[in-house]
């Protein structure tokens, strides 16, 4: 049979495709969230766009302001005959802003107004009031534009999974006997020093199932119960733990056996893990998934925390290897069974 795609990627990445979304209109209505979901590219590009747009449209302003006031006409005739203004009338001319006599310089104070520098060369004078004006809003239309581009490069800077790119998984989980029941473990471990604060791992299986109705639901996902050493579904994750499902009466495994478990093509196990990061207080997830043929049946992780010089050492070298244990070669029914009888 053909393998059936992953629902979860190994690196937590989600294979879903949305397709014929009518209501495109939605993403607008929250465009800072919509920009910070693009690509690296597009971001990039529209915050160039945004600031060079603005530049070319106050530009075009403070070159018609100028074009109405005639300050290009005298600016031309200064620069055709600098003697000039010691006749009189032409140097008693006040111009809206000063040195612009093209719309190249318009252009250049455009870009002095919105980011600030002033070169002093060129200056709103008292003459215009509609240049005040445009000067005001200028500055607050760039404000605003900072504000937003900058917190949208923050943002894709500081997102949440690339806190997770160091939070791993066992590339392979394993059913074993723990306490004389077959239990589904994997491995889970933070590279950083800096913990994941409130940490919680949680675990689904997403199969095909058809109810008694004839209903078929392709993706239906079920919580199955997690155990680990501290507790419930919180965990202190400042060294690799061995989280571990055991396999019940209550579990979706109930009836898997070592025979019949790459047969389950449609089987795969999500799992979750959320936190908060200690360094900057967002909240990260990182998931990954297992297949059916990437569960080993009969094997155990082997230890990689060790005591040396009075601290403990943690080999990452073997974080996903394991080795062969005794396990009975039949479903956790069958095995409850076998107990009950004896």
């Amino acid at each position: 049979r053909e393998r059936r795609a992953r629902f979860v990627g190994k690196n937590g990445a989600c294979n879903v495709a949305h397709k014929n979304i009518r209501e495109q209109g939605r993403f607008l209505q929250d465009v800072f969230t919509t920009l910070v979901d693009l690509k690296w590219p597009h971001t990039l590009l529209i915050f160039t766009m945004s600031f060079l747009c603005t530049w070319l449209l106050f530009g075009m302003v403070w070159w018609l302001i100028a074009f109405a006031h005639g300050d290009l006409d005298h600016s031309t005739r200064l620069q055709r005959d600098p003697g000039e203004g010691a006749a009189g009338a032409p140097a008693s001319f006040v111009p809206c802003v000063t040195s612009i006599h093209s719309f190249t310089s318009a252009f250049l104070f455009s870009i002095e107004v919105q980011v600030t520098i002033g070169f002093g060369g060129r200056m709103v004078t008292e003459e215009c009031p509609a240049a005040i004006l445009v000067l005001i809003v200028q500055n607050i239309v760039g404000l605003v534009i900072n504000a937003i581009m900058l917190g949208c490069i923050f943002m894709k800077t500081s997102q949440a999974h690339r806190r997770a790119e160091t939070l791993i998984f066992s590339k392979h989980a394993v059913i074993a006997l723990r306490e004389g029941k077959l239990c589904f473990m994997l491995r889970v471990g933070d590279l950083r020093k800096s913990m994941i604060i409130s940490a919680t791992i949680r675990m689904q299986v997403v199969k095909k199932t058809a109810s008694l109705e004839g209903e078929v639901v392709p993706l239906n996902q079920i919580d199955i119960q997690m155990e680990n050493p501290v507790g419930g579904n919180s965990i202190f994750l400042v060294s690799p733990l061995i989280i571990y499902h055991v396999i019940d009466k209550n579990s979706p495994l109930y009836d898997i056996s070592p025979m019949n478990l790459h047969h389950h093509e449609d089987l795969e196990i999500i799992v979750i893990l959320e936190g908060v990061v200690e360094t900057t207080g967002i909240t990260t997830q990182a998931r990954t998934s297992y297949l059916a043929d990437e569960i080993l049946w009969g094997q155990r992780f082997v230890p990689i925390v060790a005591e040396e010089d009075g601290r403990y050492s943690v080999d990452y070298s073997k974080f996903g290897n394991t080795v062969k244990v005794p396990t009975p070669s039949c479903t956790a029914r069958q095995l409850e069974e076998d107990k009950s009888i004896m």
